[in-house]
C-alpha cells in the first residue's frame, strides 16, 4: 500500500515538473530515463566483476602480488591514466545500478510478487542495493588517492582492519559471538545461495536476445554465479570462526581469504577457476547491460 502511494506521489510529481518547467518537457520519457540507467548501472557491475576477476587470475598466475576483491577494482582504476574521470564514472555507474536495485526491491519492478518467494527476491535486491551503495562510496573515497602507486595495497590492509574493528564493536555487544556468527552465517548465506541459483535460474526468461546470444549468455551467467558464491564462502568461514573463537582479527576481507585459499596445495588453480568464474560474471552483467528485460514500475512510467 505506501509502495503504491509512493508511485503516485512520485508519478505526480514528475507530471507538476515536466508541466510547469520547460526544459523538463524535452526530457526524455521517465521510462526511457530509468531504463537507460539500469542498463549503465549493469555495465558498471559489469565492469567491476570483470576487472576483479581479471587481476585476481593474474595474482593466481603470479604476475601481481595480491588478489584483489571487487572493491580492489577500484584501486587499481585510480592508478591509471585519467584515474579521476574513471573512478566518477564508475561510481556513478553503481550508484544508478543502486537507484534500479531500489525500483525493484522498494516498487516490485521485476514483478516479484508479494508471496514469500517475491518478498525473499526483493529482500536479496535491497541487499544487493545496500551493498553496491557501499562499493559506490568505497569508489569515491579513491578520488584522493588517484595516482598513489600504493593505493592497493593500503586499501587492502584498510579493509581488514575495519572488518576487524567492525567484529570487535560486535564482539563487545551482548552475545556477541553469536551475533558475529550470524554475520558469518549470512555470508555464506549468500554465497551459497548465488551457488544454488547457478545450477536453478532460468537466466534466459530476463532476457530479450536473440536465440544465438542466449544459450551461451545462460552458460557464462551460471558460470559467473557460482564462482561469485564460491568467492563468498573461505570469508564468511573466516567470520564464522571468529565469532566461535571470540577474536576478531580472525576477520578478514574477501581478497585476503581468497590469497588464504592460493597458499594452499592446488590454491593457485582453484583461484584461477574463480577469477575465470568472476570475470564470466562480469560478462554476463555486460549481457544484461544489453539485452535484459528493464520493466520500470507503470506508475513511474508516465508522461
Amino acid at each position: 500500500m505506501y509502495a503504491r502511494r509512493l508511485r503516485h506521489a512520485a508519478a505526480g510529481l514528475g507530471e507538476t515538473i515536466r508541466a510547469r518547467v520547460p526544459a523538463a518537457r524535452r526530457t526524455p520519457p521517465l521510462a526511457v530515463l530509468i531504463e537507460g540507467a539500469a542498463r549503465v548501472g549493469y555495465g558498471a557491475r559489469g565492469f567491476v566483476y570483470l576487472s576483479a576477476g581479471a587481476l585476481t587470475l593474474l595474482a593466481a598466475l603470479d604476475r601481481i602480488g595480491d588478489a584483489v576483491g571487487t572493491g580492489g577494482t577500484a584501486g587499481w582504476l585510480a592508478e591509471q591514466p585519467f584515474g579521476r574521470v574513471w573512478l566518477v564514472l564508475l561510481g556513478l555507474g553503481l550508484w544508478a545500478f543502486v537507484g534500479w536495485r531500489l525500483l525493484q526491491a522498494v516498487f516490485d519492478a521485476d514483478h516479484a510478487g508479494t508471496d514469500a518467494k517475491g518478498w525473499a527476491t526483493r529482500a536479496g535486491q535491497a541487499a544487493s542495493g545496500l551493498f553496491y551503495g557501499l562499493l559506490a562510496a568505497g569508489v569515491f573515497e579513491y578520488l584522493d588517492e588517484v595516482g598513489d602507486a600504493t593505493g592497493r595495497a593500503a586499501d587492502q590492509a584498510e579493509s581488514i582492519a575495519e572488518n576487524q574493528q567492525k567484529a570487535a564493536m560486535i564482539l563487545d555487544l551482548p552475545f556477541g559471538g553469536l551475533l558475529l556468527i550470524g554475520v558469518g552465517l549470512v555470508v555464506l548465506g549468500v554465497g551459497i545461495g548465488n551457488i544454488v541459483r547457478a545450477f536453478c535460474d532460468d537466466f534466459d526468461d530476463a532476457l530479450a536476445c536473440p536465440e544465438a546470444v542466449r544459450r551461451p549468455a545462460s552458460v557464462v551467467a551460471r558460470i559467473g554465479y557460482g564462482a561469485r558464491g564460491f568467492a563468498y564462502l573461505p570469508l564468511g568461514v573466516f567470520v564464522v570462526l571468529a565469532g566461535l573463537h571470540t577474536r576478531s582479527g580472525q576477520v578478514t576481507s574477501t581478497a585476503a581469504a581468497l590469497e588464504t585459499l592460493e597458499a594452499q596445495p592446488g590454491g593457485s588453480w582453484i583461484l584461477g577457476l574463480t577469477a575465470a568464474g568472476l570475470m564470466a560474471f562480469g560478462a554476463f552483467a555486460f549481457i544484461e547491460a544489453r539485452w535484459r528485460r528493464i520493466r520500470p514500475p507503470r506508475d513511474l512510467s508516465v508522461g
